[in-house]
């Protein structure tokens, strides 16, 4: 890991098999960071790819933002929360973002996040869920009716209060990265889930901030991936209540 005290905001984005969709994103990536004037990085974490995927990514670096690819050290696929997880901590930024590689949700809505960090927040999580969020291109009726109703589900079971927990567009701090993260042991879909419960069991302050979300319909969340997502919700929960993350804080927390 590299020194964080000179970089700001670090980018980190998983990618398995995405050589034909990460390229875009990485240009309006790169594009969008090399006009801050504070410095930044780009992190993309390769979750086993057998597609190109990491020499895709590499053709896009930029002389201006540092961008490496990492890999598991096995070189296999171990799912979307592993990759973020080895991403986030290899990242070296006072503040670290993770977004999705089909560019869902664009790199400028950082924008939004800066104000609720000089209010102390430690967490700021886009959300497809609240009044002002903005969805461009929507879910198939059946994925829209399945998402719903595992929203409510994981709200009363690991996330109270919280409208979206799966939106792929977090971003947080340093030092709650480097606390929270290696606590985490959900692989998979779940993981956005137990980011969010664990940060809260451990008295980090989260705010929720309305997007601009667009679907794509080759997007890799299948109705199987829903099931998968409350199963893990469900471990997270007896995770907490068996103490496998640690005591709860006692923090005051917004």
């Amino acid at each position: 890991m590299n020194d964080n005290a000179t970089v700001r905001l670090s980018v980190v984005i998983p990618a398995y098999n995405e050589a034909r969709r990460l390229p875009k994103t990485l240009d309006e990536v790169l594009n969008y960071l090399s006009r801050q004037e504070y410095r930044t990085e780009v992190v993309i974490a390769d979750d086993g790819s057998t597609d190109g995927t990491a020499r895709a990514a590499e053709e896009r670096n930029s002389t201006s933002i540092p961008l490496r690819v990492i890999t598991h050290s096995d070189g296999r696929n171990h799912g979307k929360g592993a990759a973020v997880r080895l991403g986030m901590l290899d990242a070296c930024g006072q503040f670290r973002l993770f977004m999705d590689a089909d560019n869902s949700t664009t790199i400028e809505h950082v924008e939004r996040f800066w104000p609720f960090f000089e209010e102390g927040y430690d967490v700021v999580i886009g959300s497809r869920g609240m009044k002002a969020s903005v969805i461009t291109v929507s879910q198939p009726w059946y994925r829209k009716m399945a998402g719903s109703g595992g929203n409510k589900i994981i709200r009363a079971l690991a996330v109270p209060g919280i409208q979206d927990t799966q939106a792929g567009f977090k971003m947080l701090t340093a030092a709650c990265t480097d606390d929270l993260f290696p606590k985490l042991i959900v692989d998979r879909w779940g993981f956005d889930v137990e980011v969010l419960a664990v940060a809260r069991h451990c008295g980090y302050r989260i705010k929720e901030v309305p997007i601009a979300w667009e679907n794509d319909p080759e997007g890799k969340v299948t109705m199987g991936t829903y099931f998968e997502v409350l199963a893990e919700v469900w471990r997270v929960r007896r995770n907490l209540k068996a103490g496998i993350y640690g005591r709860p804080s006692t923090h005051n927390q917004t």
